[in-house]
């Protein structure tokens, strides 16, 4: 299957995330640090803490989720002018593993994009092991289109 042929529009996207560690909303509560960024690609991850742990000692999957949806909307700003804006229309998500330490790591990679929407997959790795697979369709408001009522 050929992949899209994806132009970098917003470049200071990619440099103001690549190596950040957000210290807000629920990126920063799983402690969510961009690893790669490229046109197409986002390698994102958090370290288990005690606090995404559940009782039973697995991590609680709505913290893969969390990261599945932040990656899956995240992916396409390089890729889309400047000021526009992108949003999970909706998503699935395959538990493969339970996860209980080490460190998450999600591969965002968009498999197909218009002007107006986008699907992606995420795959969800824990200490080398394939753990969740994740697909998504994001709706995609380009910068023009936009009107602020403020």
């Amino acid at each position: 299957m050929a992949e899209p042929k994806l132009e970098v529009l917003n470049p200071s996207f990619i440099e103001h995330l690549e190596g950040y560690t957000s210290q807000s909303g629920i990126d920063g509560y799983l402690g969510v640090r961009v690893v790669e960024f490229t046109a197409g690609r986002l390698v994102a991850e958090f370290e288990v803490v005690d606090d995404h742990v559940t009782f039973i000692g697995n991590m609680h999957g709505g913290c893969l989720a969390a990261l599945c949806d932040h990656c899956l909307g995240v992916v396409l700003y390089p890729v889309m002018p400047p000021g526009s804006w992108a949003a999970t229309t909706e998503f699935k998500v395959n538990y493969l593993r339970p996860v209980s330490g080490g460190a998450c790591r999600a591969t965002a990679e968009i498999v197909s994009m218009t002007k107006r929407s986008a699907v992606v997959t995420v795959r969800v790795e824990n200490d080398d092991r394939l753990v969740a697979v994740a697909q998504g369709t994001c709706t995609v408001k380009l910068a023009e289109e936009r009107t602020d009522t403020g």
